[in-house]
């Protein structure tokens, strides 16, 4: 029983640091290279604080690792298979539940 919940909790702390779309930016932008830090930061167009909090948030629950080249920051994904997760949320399931949700609403 400890480890279930242990699991359960890990696996929450994942679901909660892909649950900004900042860092599910920053998590697809990985899916296709590496990349330094000072260079997400136009793609994201937010301030270079906020890039390095959400790539700590990813990094503290190893989504994402980082390796150092000079005085540069090198972030890759730490297991490819995390984008198994985040696809199976394909457009038709998200259709699906957002039909469920206007059902409720109305």
């Amino acid at each position: 029983m400890k480890q279930e919940i242990d699991l359960n909790k890990f696996r929450a702390k994942i679901f909660k640091a892909l649950s900004d779309p900042i860092r599910l930016e920053i998590i697809n932008l990985l899916r296709k290279k590496e990349w330094c830090a000072c260079d997400l930061i136009p793609y994201l167009n937010v301030i270079q604080p906020l890039v390095s909090r959400h790539l700590k948030i990813l990094r503290d629950c190893g989504l994402i690792k980082c390796r150092k080249e000079g005085n540069r920051r090198i972030y890759s994904i730490t297991d490819k298979r995390i984008f198994k997760v985040i696809d199976a949320l394909s457009p038709e399931i998200i259709n699906s539940i957002s039909k469920h949700i206007i059902k409720q609403i109305i």
